[in-house]
């Protein structure tokens, strides 16, 4: 494996740090792979685009699931990931997850997170869809990722876990048999250092959560540019099943042009009872699902769509009236106070809702220790593709797959520092910076990109809306290549540049594998092809970027999912120090 030797337009490193391994995320995947890390005696270093505690696992309301209740057992929580995940879950990967599932929270509530008790002082458990036992646990009311987050940082602090906050991270660095060997990165002015520079290690784990900008309209906060991602396709590592976005059915809707990040109303309130209704009061998912409101995410979500296109309506409503003021400010102040500050009292009135971009179910391809394709390159949380989500995610996996596989992610780098295959590499020389690799995008573009995936590529996609959005993608990253070509002159390289430029990459991968995908499963959707195709669609995509800069893509059973990694070169002699 030897990458695609694309890289971003970006000045040569200035300065540069030597680690054991680095995480490029702050979120539960990140700083739980950075604990158990700093724990084994890795020099670790976690690199940020924000603060420690600003990426998306702040923003968590509903909780964490796990079989932690009485009667509850993993095998029941695998049986209802499996039926959310339409057929293309890894069954395997699932049964981590469950199974290790519980301990990991544990082990999180040792390191200082304090969820919500009963009266009896255990831990209090809610039900979301999907989920047919209460297993959810959560802290704060609607403020569990808040608290997890908290819990986390303080704990990578006090052990003294090594960090760049404010900083992109722009490419992998390689060594000559084409190994990870590190990052670049770009602080933007707020860190220990400005400018670009380089991390050096022979581990490198993506923990850079989702992509949600891709489209106008996401729960996702504005560091979520899909940077992960598109650093690894860069690298020559493989991505899956990026045609799965969960858009999550109940956003606070605040109007038809509203863009970035909105508010979240989560699952949980569902899961506590409050009804999905259309302006006349009709309860419209009872009756289309066992479960009515508490269905899957993405039943619950083409439900809404479904209703809205028969109504001509912008929105739904979620009525919770009937928990009173006391329940919403005990069990929800978060969302309590979000909806208050949009004019909108849910005590008093349904709350308008409608689906947004929320979850990437697929992301860079890894086996059941993390690993991607590239040696040395790990990758975990929503930036990943374990295998566990399938078609679409189940309420509250996402916390717990962060934390497991974290834990996989950790253990894996400490066998193999121990034995070597993690010696220090160094890395191949940068390509000369005069003339970019691959050319730069406008800042505004990122806005024109946005509209084309929401037009073309967001919950309700055919045949025809997909081929024009592919064709507009094309014509933005033609444009910028005849620019680079004709006089070498693209958008001068910069935080937002780069963004836009990542975000121009996923959308391509994910429009391709949509087009690919001729059939209606999990969440996705094509109007064109309404049905689930068994027969020719239990498949995975697999999408690669080819040094031209092309789309590979295949396609692969889900019995073969998981990724063969390269023969790995023999581990290095260990120097004496």
């Amino acid at each position: 494996m030897t990458g695609t030797g694309i890289r971003l337009h970006a000045p040569a490193p200035g300065w540069s740090v030597d680690a054991d391994v680095v995480i490029v995320g702050s979120g539960v995947a990140g700083l739980t792979a950075a604990l158990r890390c700093q724990d084994a005696g890795l020099s670790t270093v976690v690199v940020t685009k924000a603060r420690l505690d600003d990426g998306s696992t702040r923003w968590a309301q509903g909780g964490i699931a796990a079989a932690l209740g009485e009667g509850d057992t993993p095998a029941q929580h695998l049986d209802d990931t499996l039926v959310a995940g339409a057929g293309l879950c890894d069954e395997e990967a699932v049964r981590i997850l469950v199974t290790e599932g519980p301990a990991a929270v544990r082990r999180l509530m040792a390191t200082g997170a304090q969820f919500d008790t009963d009266e009896a002082g255990g831990i209090h458990l809610t039900r979301e869809g999907g989920h047919h036992r209460r297993r959810i646990a959560h802290a704060g009311g609607d403020a569990t990722g808040a608290e997890i987050s908290r819990a986390l940082v303080e704990a990578v602090r006090a052990h003294g876990v090594r960090t760049i906050e404010h900083a992109l991270v722009l490419d992998l660095l390689t060594d000559a048999e084409g190994r990870a060997a590190g990052v670049t990165l770009h602080v933007m002015g707020e860190g220990r250092h400005d400018g670009v520079g380089a991390v050096h290690a022979p581990a490198v784990v993506l923990a850079t959560g989702g992509m949600g900008q891709v489209f106008s309209a996401t729960t996702n906060p504005s560091v979520s540019t899909g940077d992960g991602v598109a650093l690894a396709l860069r690298a020559g590592a493989e991505v899956a099943d990026l045609e799965f976005v969960q858009f999550h059915p109940t956003v606070l809707f605040l109007g038809a042009d509203a863009e970035g990040q909105q508010p979240l109303v989560s699952e949980a309130v569902r899961g506590e009872g409050a009804h999905l209704v259309d302006a006349d009061g009709v309860r419209f998912m009872a009756g289309r699902h066992e479960l009515a409101e508490l269905a899957p995410r993405d039943v619950v979500a083409k439900g809404i769509l479904r209703r809205m296109l028969e109504q001509d309506a912008e929105h739904m409503y979620l009525d919770a009236r009937h928990f009173g003021a006391a329940m919403w400010e005990q069990r929800f102040p978060t969302i309590l106070a979000a909806c208050r500050a949009h004019g909108i009292d849910p005590v008093t009135e349904p709350v308008p809702v409608a689906p947004a971009a929320h979850y990437a179910s697929g992301g860079v391809r890894t086996d059941s220790h993390g690993r991607t394709t590239v040696p040395g390159l790990y990758a975990c949380g929503e930036v990943a593709c374990t295998g566990v989500h399938g078609a679409n995610r189940l309420a509250s996996n996402s916390l717990l797959e962060g934390l497991v596989y974290a834990e996989r992610i950790a253990a894996d780098i400490v066998r193999e520092h121990a034995d070597g295959t993690l010696a220090p590499r160094a890395p191949r020389p940068l390509p000369d910076t005069g003339r970019p690799a691959e050319p730069l995008l406008a800042p505004e573009t990122r806005f024109t990109i946005q509209r084309i995936m929401t037009e073309g590529a967001g919950v309700l996609r055919s045949d025809a809306s997909l081929a024009t959005a592919a064709q507009q993608l094309e014509r933005l990253h033609a444009e910028a290549l005849g620019a680079l070509e004709g006089d070498g002159k693209t958008a001068e390289p910069g935080v937002d540049a780069w963004e836009a430029t990542n975000l121009l990459c996923v959308a391509r991968v994910l429009v391709a594998a949509a087009r690919m995908r001729t059939e209606t499963r999990g969440c996705h959707w094509r109007e064109d092809h309404a049905d689930r195709d068994d027969a020719h669609w239990r498949r995975h995509i697999v999408v690669r970027l080819n040094p031209d800069r092309g789309l590979a893509v295949h396609t692969t059973d889900s019995a073969d999912f998981p990724p063969t990694r390269p023969e790995a070169p023999a581990p290095r002699p260990r120097q004496e120090q």
